[in-house]
């Protein structure tokens, strides 16, 4: 009896004439013909230059998957030139071919590796596999050696970092990249220039990254910290970017290629850096938490980017707190969110009953022990400027602007201490019922807890873009 097959081809990156696309599409035809298959085109499918990853992560196989579940069935087998292209892992092997047997009824066949269909093929299959398997962990063993040997010899392994070129597996300066490289390290270790300011610098003179990218604070950070500009390179046997940059697994071995800067400015550059982290570490990592029922909708007219929280009371444009945009659209969150409820008030004019349940909240106590956490985190914000402000980190302008923008949030921490000390609780543990009438009493009611209102506008809401020229607020809705 004829049967449709399926074919299923893995090429890896590192494959000779055996495992080719065109080599093993022949020899699973072959085996078609011999064995009274049909093979049709739409049922071939090939992942090209995959070096055994998972399932999930190859396109052809997952869409072979999908096609089989298709009622009625639309092949009976699919045929592999080995095990191995099927997968490497032990755990994918037996989740897809035991859901392709269970769903579909559709057999894994391997041409190269004849297996009979009785109960010691499942012995001698598993076997297979699991050489495939070992093969493979052993292979990438003795890759990472060679790549370890290599990097403890200071030898190039990855792209060439931004000021240099790779010739004959050496890196070459390229002088009209290097002169940035130099100015970045003189201005920041001369604290004349901050990332934020070297980033838009050269964004306004149109230099670019290797990628084609504009330079961001993340893109000067890693520059700054990059030691093959002083002839030593960096290679973490893990695989993984981390921005730990002097992490205990990272090797870092002496180059042979010339230095851009000199070693001086190097040590002095480290330094700055080690002082910056140590004062301002503490608040780089502080949990996002919703203050705003706008937040997250709001995005720049310039460059299309989120306007973030800048201080406790302003939005400003992500991308030109990173560099890349050249225009400040700062603005005041309450004009910002006055402004939509406005309009909001005019589009949804018609009257809806919208009852609010607010959820069961902690007691009085544990939201005022919230807020004392939140006032000492301030008065812990205020010593690190401070202390950046006598190091000669911060402007005066730069410290006058942070301490300001604090004791404006400590001042509104303190009035609603006070109002929780005066509160009476008076809902009962279920909560209570508020009927609402339109969006705008929704958005604008002071006693409709943050929650309700921030899924609500998320809710109506696509995007609010705020034009900084025109001054003006569009607003696209879902």
């Amino acid at each position: 009896m004829t049967k449709f097959a399926a074919a299923y081809i893995r090429v890896s990156t590192d494959d000779q004439l055996e495992f080719s696309l065109d080599a093993q599409i022949k020899a699973l035809k072959d085996y078609a013909k011999r064995n009274d298959m049909i093979i049709l085109n739409e049922h071939i499918y090939a992942d090209e230059g995959i070096s055994g990853k998972r399932a999930d992560k190859r396109p052809a196989f997952m869409k072979m998957i999908a096609t089989s579940k298709k009622k009625p069935r639309p092949f009976d087998v699919i045929l592999v030139h080995k095990f191995d292209r099927f997968a490497r892992s032990r755990e994918d092997s037996v989740v897809y071919k035991s859901m392709l047997k269970r769903e579909s009824g559709i057999r894994v066949i391997s041409i190269t590796e004849q297996i009979e269909d009785d109960k010691f093929s499942v012995i001698l299959e598993a076997m297979l596999e699991a050489m495939a398997e070992y093969y493979s962990l052993n292979l990438s063993d003795e890759v990472k050696k060679g790549m370890t040997e290599k990097a403890t010899r200071g030898e190039l392994q990855a792209n060439p970092s931004f000021g240099y070129r790779a010739e004959n597996n050496q890196l070459v300066i390229v002088e009209e990249e290097a002169k940035y490289v130099r100015f970045i390290f003189e201005k920041f270790a001369n604290q004349e220039m901050n990332m934020r300011q070297l980033a838009r610098y050269l964004n306004d003179l149109g230099v670019r990254t290797h990628r084609g990218c504009k330079f961001e604070n993340r893109t000067i950070e890693y520059i700054l910290n990059n030691p093959t500009y002083i002839s030593v390179l960096r290679w973490n046997p893990s695989g993984k970017f981390t921005r730990k940059y002097n992490h205990k697994d990272i090797i870092f071995a002496k180059s042979t290629h010339e230095p851009i800067i000199s070693q001086e400015l190097w040590d002095k550059t480290q330094e700055l850096l080690k002082m910056r982290k140590e004062l301002y570490s503490a608040r780089q990592h502080e949990s996002v938490k919703i203050r705003y029922w706008s937040q997250g909708l709001v995005k720049c007219g310039d460059c299309g980017k989120a306007l973030c929280i800048s201080t406790v009371q302003y939005y400003q444009c992500n991308g030109y707190a990173k560099g890349t945009c050249k225009r400040s659209h700062c603005i005041k969150i309450e004009t910002l969110e006055r402004i939509v409820c406005e309009e909001l008030k005019n589009v949804f004019e018609n009257e809806i009953e919208i009852n609010v349940v607010p959820k069961k909240t902690s007691s009085l106590s544990n939201e005022y022990e919230m807020l004392k956490k939140d006032l000492s985190r301030i008065d812990d914000k205020l010593k690190r400027i401070k202390e950046a402000y006598k190091n000669g980190i911060d402007s005066l302008k730069e410290y006058k602007e942070g301490k300001e923008s604090l004791d404006e949030e400590r001042k509104i921490l303190n009035d609603k201490m006070n109002h929780l000390k005066t509160k009476v609780n008076e809902e009962d543990e279920q909560g209570i019922y508020k009927r609402i009438k339109n969006v705008y009493e929704l958005l604008t009611d002071d006693e409709i807890p943050l929650d309700v209102k921030y899924k609500t506008a998320h809710f109506l809401i696509n995007k609010i873009v705020f034009y900084k020229d025109t001054k003006t607020v569009e607003i696209e809705y879902k």
